[in-house]
């Protein structure tokens, strides 16, 4: 089969392979941001792709800074590039020499744009890098998004965004000032499934909004993880873990929670729980009614999942938090019978990294606000506080009562 003709074709393949592995700076210089448009293949009963991709030549995305590669950039963020349309690395930040040469390596970023925590303000001589990624300790976040603001660099941050309210408002305060965007990575107002969850409530699909339900939990390990140092967290399962079941019953329902009460508890004598909580169960009430109620541990086996009850329906996403996987289930009765359907539709899978990062590109490309900005971080830490204090007392916290929708949010994300 590889004589002659076969010999040929083989050649020609292998020669179309190593094209296709040619720097990304040549493949580039040969690549339109026009969509191609291919005819369909199906049938209408079958669910056809999207538009075929249309990323950015090289030259033209905006170029990355990744502060900190602890597991989360190493196992998510910096693969995620590969999948991105408007963004590159362009330099890394670590304390690591050796480590950040090894991955530099790998993803092709210049020995000269590695930096460590001495050098990370001579971020302001590199032209290429227009965004500066914080994946630091939430500890950390304040310092280092300030820096790069004074740096000139537009900031993506991690949630939760500092370990307090003035913390934000001096990140906030710093990207203002130097007049670059300030974006907190919540990647689940990102993520299709919870896009749409979005969608079918705000559009009344399951009738008026009453109640959430909301649990997020993990088996906490090494006692001597950041995660447990109250100075470098802030906290404990709450602002970790937590912070997704507050921020999802506030992006679902689109209201600011007006009172909040709380309890907490950690298991005595456990030695990962000497500076922070292990559990926190919270209940938010919202204007309309609309009441929220969550539990988060780093005491119980992995349970990532919510539900959101409305008059004529239900909705749930199990599990709702993870990187990938999400599953989603919709009750309702059918029209015009006495037959209950529970659906479970399917999206289209998109990784989550790669969509907040084109978000931060669009952004800064457009000049356009974000849609998780400073002020929607600020708002989760707002809540926290109160519910760290009603834990704290058993009181009823009231907040000021916020009008309006998606009072703290940028447009929604395209």
């Amino acid at each position: 089969m590889l004589r002659t003709t076969g010999a040929v074709s083989v050649a020609s393949a292998l020669g179309a392979m190593v094209g296709s592995c040619a720097r990304p700076e040549q493949a580039a210089a040969e690549t339109s941001a026009t969509a191609v448009e291919l005819p369909d293949l199906l049938a209408p009963t079958e669910r056809e792709s999207g538009k075929m991709p249309a990323p950015l030549p090289w030259e033209k995305r905006v170029g990355v800074a990744v502060v900190g590669l602890g597991r989360l950039s190493l196992e998510q963020i910096l693969p995620a590039f590969a999948q991105s349309k408007l963004c590159k690395p362009v330099a890394l930040v670590s304390g690591d020499t050796a480590k950040a040469r090894n991955v530099a390596a790998r993803y092709g970023v210049s020995a000269k744009s590695l930096y460590d925590y001495k050098t990370y303000d001579r971020l302001s001589d590199n032209a290429a890098v227009d965004v500066v990624y914080v994946v630091l300790p939430n500890g950390m976040h304040a310092e280092y998004t300030v820096r790069a603001a004074h740096a000139g660099k537009h900031v993506l941050c991690e949630k939760p965004m500092a370990n307090s309210v003035d913390e934000c408002q001096q990140m906030i305060n710093a990207c203002k000032s130097a007049n670059k965007q300030l974006m907190i990575a919540y990647r689940m107002q990102y993520e299709p499934y919870n896009r749409e969850i979005i969608r079918l409530a705000r559009a009344g699909e399951i009738g008026k909004l009453k109640a959430f339900s909301a649990t997020n939990g993990q088996n906490q390990g090494d006692p001597k993880q950041w995660r447990l140092k109250r100075a470098l967290a802030g906290g404990g399962a709450l602002p970790d873990v937590g912070i997704y079941c507050l921020n999802a019953a506030r992006y679902v329902s689109g209201e600011e929670p007006t009172e909040v009460q709380a309890m907490q508890y950690s298991t005595p004598n456990d030695p990962r729980f000497t500076e922070v909580e292990e559990q926190v169960n919270f209940t938010l009430r919202f204007p309309s009614g609309f009441l929220a109620s969550s539990v988060t541990s780093y005491g119980v086996h992995d349970s990532k999942r919510f539900r959101v009850l409305g008059e004529s329906g239900w909705v749930e996403l199990d599990p709702a938090f993870p990187y990938a996987g999400q599953t989603m289930r919709i009750g309702r009765k059918r029209p015009g019978s006495k037959i209950e359907d529970v659906d479970q539709p399917r999206l289209e899978v998109k990784n989550q990294f790669a969509l907040e990062l084109d978000h931060m590109a669009t952004c800064v490309q457009k000049n356009q606000r974000p849609h998780t900005p400073g002020e929607e971080g600020m708002q989760d830490m707002r809540v926290i506080a109160a519910i760290y204090e009603a834990a704290r007392t058993g009181n009823t916290i009231k907040l000021p009562t916020i009008n309006g929708l998606d009072a703290f949010r940028g447009p929604t994300p395209s």
